[in-house]
């Protein structure tokens, strides 16, 4: 797969770009967490964090090429910590170096526990228009074994405070969970598709490399065949409830597909500020990737002393791009066009060919050569079907 990718300015100024603010702090560390999040110190200093983005932000000037965002994400750790006057200025700020869409999709992440009405208003008068809710469960059991400080009622209070305020709204949840059973699952289903959500994140508990749960496996985590049960009741509940299972863990109400992702599964551009955030942005000189420092002080610090909180810039080898496409887009149950391939890698699909062929005669891929799409035994075979690419 060696070949030179190139772009022209027309190609670059076509690929979406969205924005991606990281905030680093949580009440406290969950056990299965392996996101960059630190338990917030007591004189936390959000006026100053929020500069510091602002000030980081103004490095990917030169890399943006002008083009406007079209999506916004405040991840974390627990963004809804925030005050809706540091949103409101973070975003403000953004948006006065960039510029945004007149529709731009602006996401907030939220944990029941430390949201109620009130601070919901605040991040929608900020520019927020939608929110995603962490509530991983709806059984207070379960809550407790994954560590969160949340309880089942105030999961459910988030949820109907953000469809009031909001409309529209993300819950996370996971399945296969210690001890859960098939008919849990069901419930917990129901239980979500009856707060109104316009989308659902339903994935998998899985236990990542240096986590508390990686040092100390719970017990009790259902077995590989019942978590393909589970795997299979959550697709089909939530499609016979009127959810398109448009991507791996993603289900979304008519017209509710969550934009911002969609830009990541379709290998868009996206500028990221915030500690340990990572970005991703093309220029006519290759795919540039930058990582922040993951610290939080040290991240404020290279930023006050430098102007950037970089800790890692790489441009991506072109024999890298065909990899990191498939990655994502094969994420997608509908694929992508064909011709996504080369104006996001530069590449000519030719470079790819021999491979899609080799895993459309394995039943990976579909037939139809005009789109890059996985078949049903692809999807079940993902991490496999991406590999080939490497």
């Amino acid at each position: 797969m060696s070949a030179q990718s190139s772009w022209t300015a027309e190609a670059v100024a076509n690929i979406p770009l969205s924005l991606y603010l990281h905030w680093p702090w949580c009440v406290r560390k969950c056990p299965y967490c392996d996101f960059n999040s630190h338990a917030a110190p007591a004189d936390l200093a959000e006026r100053e964090y929020v500069d510091m983005v602002l000030k980081d932000l103004e490095g990917w000037l030169s890399v943006a090429g002008g083009r406007r965002i079209e999506t916004v994400f405040i991840g974390g750790g627990t963004p809804s910590l925030m005050s809706g006057d540091a949103v409101a200025r973070l975003l403000e700020g953004a948006d006065g170096l960039f510029g945004f869409t007149s529709d731009c999709e602006i996401t907030l992440e939220a944990n029941p526990g430390t949201v109620d009405e009130g601070r919901f208003r605040a991040f929608r008068d900020a520019g927020v228009n939608r929110v995603s809710v962490g509530v991983q469960s709806f059984m207070n059991e379960k809550l407790r074994k994954l560590g969160r400080i949340h309880i089942a009622d105030e999961a459910l209070r988030a949820a109907s405070h953000a469809g009031e305020v909001f409309g529209n709204f993300n819950l996370d949840l996971m399945f296969a969970l210690p001890g859960e059973t098939l008919e849990e699952v069901a419930r917990e289903v129901e239980t979500a598709v009856a707060t109104g959500a316009t989308h659902l994140s339903f994935y998998q508990l899985t236990i990542e490399p240096g986590t508390a749960f990686a040092k100390r496996v719970p017990e009790g985590l259902p077995d590989d065949d019942l978590c393909a049960d589970m795997s299979d009741l959550v697709i089909r509940s939530l499609e016979e409830a009127g959810f398109e299972h448009y991507e791996v863990s993603g289900y979304a109400g008519p017209g509710r597909r969550c934009r911002h992702n969609l830009n990541y599964w379709t290998f868009g551009d996206y500028l990221a500020a915030g500690a340990g955030a990572h970005g991703k942005v093309t220029t006519q000189g290759g795919v540039v990737r930058e990582v922040r420092h993951a610290s939080p002080r040290k991240y404020m610090a290279s930023v006050s002393e430098t102007g950037s909180g970089i800790a890692e810039r790489r441009v991506v080898e072109s024999e890298d791009l065909p990899f990191e496409f498939m990655l994502n887009t094969l994420r997608l149950t509908e694929g992508v066009p064909a011709e996504l391939f080369e104006a996001r890698t530069g590449l000519s699909l030719k470079v790819v060919e021999p491979i899609l062929s080799d895993l459309r005669v394995q039943g990976l891929l579909t037939a139809d050569k005009s789109v890059i799409r996985p078949t049903a035994r692809g999807r079940a075979f993902l991490s496999d079907l991406q590999e080939a690419f490497l």
